[in-house]
């Protein structure tokens, strides 16, 4: 069967910025439907600490994808959601055009781009790498890959995941080249990335987190771990949620886990905004003190002159 390709406008931004509310502004405006990019979001249960989509939020969309696809104790890959992402579009009428929303950097690289081709590592180079990871830890591994890559080691988008600094460094040890910035690939305009100023961006994590706490985020992840006591990686270090572990199992104050929470998110916000200007060379919409249907006006003129993406399905 040939796949169907669907016109895709890019909404990206860094986690709390206020991406949920003004791509529900323009869906319901557009009756465009929502394909979700955010890899916290893919996990059933884990809604409160990822500031999931409520049934409100999801009002008057025609269909909203990407969202609760695997449970916690599920590993899941960039694959695993390229592969969920085509069934929805396959589910859409042909040439339907898509809000695509998120701020995940890969997820959005593999829907225009497809996966990077994944060459085989030879035995020498993985010996190689392991034995400095088990010598010199993570820090040991990725001062290697810098040394080696550093634009390689700058395009990781998650630079604490041992996994995938080692692959980073066993593709730079076999001189494997780096493709550079991969927006050189797709049209102008594809991605849009919101943008605040520090100060408004830091007291809208603050009052997320304190939503979150006031919400039931504690009850949440105590209800999932009696469901499964077992979680994957991912899962388990996602922001919020390894914090609420930690207060549950008696290792964390609650007031230094939310305090903690709010300083990984603000690092976790500051990485998406650069990755996404520089990796994707987004183009950057400021909300700074703005209301809602002026900045998603902003957004639908710039789309209009330089058109969508387009994914397949």
């Amino acid at each position: 069967m040939t796949a169907r390709m669907h016109p895709a406008y890019f909404l990206a931004g860094p986690t709390a910025i206020g991406k949920t509310a003004l791509a529900h502004l323009l869906a319901v405006q557009n009756q465009w439907p929502i394909l979700s990019a955010d890899a916290m979001l893919v996990y059933r249960g884990m809604d409160i600490g990822t500031a999931k989509p409520t049934a409100a939020e999801r009002a008057g969309i025609p269909a909203y994808g990407g969202l609760d696809l695997v449970t916690p104790d599920q590993r899941f890959s960039v694959g695993a959601y390229l592969a969920a992402a085509h069934r929805f579009l396959s589910t859409l009428p042909a040439d339907q055009p898509v809000l695509v929303v998120g701020g995940t950097g890969l997820y959005i690289k593999a829907l225009l781009l497809g996966l990077d081709p994944m060459p085989a590592v030879d035995d020498e180079t993985r010996a190689w790498a392991e034995a400095l990871y088990a010598r010199a830890g993570l820090v040991g591994i990725q001062q290697a890959c810098r040394d080696l890559a550093p634009d390689r080691f700058a395009a990781l988008d998650d630079p604490q995941n041992p996994r995938r600094v080692l692959r980073a460094l066993e593709l730079a040890r076999m001189g494997v080249p780096y493709e550079g910035v991969w927006a050189q690939a797709h049209p102008a305009g594809t991605v849009v990335l919101m943008e605040r100023n520090r100060t408004q961006l830091t007291e809208r994590i603050e009052q997320r987190v304190d939503q979150m706490w006031a919400g039931g985020l504690i009850e949440e992840v105590r209800d999932l771990q009696k469901a499964y006591p077992e979680w994957s990686d991912t899962a388990a270090k996602a922001i919020g949620y390894q914090e609420a572990r930690a207060v549950l199992a008696g290792e964390c104050a609650e007031g230094e886990a939310r305090a903690q929470i709010i300083r990984r998110t603000r690092k976790l916000a500051r990485k998406q905004s650069t990755w996404f200007r520089h990796q994707a060379a987004a183009h950057s919409v400021s909300c700074d003190g703005r209301e809602l249907a002026d900045v998603a006006a902003e957004v639908l003129s710039y789309w209009r002159t330089h058109g969508p993406g387009i994914i397949s399905g």
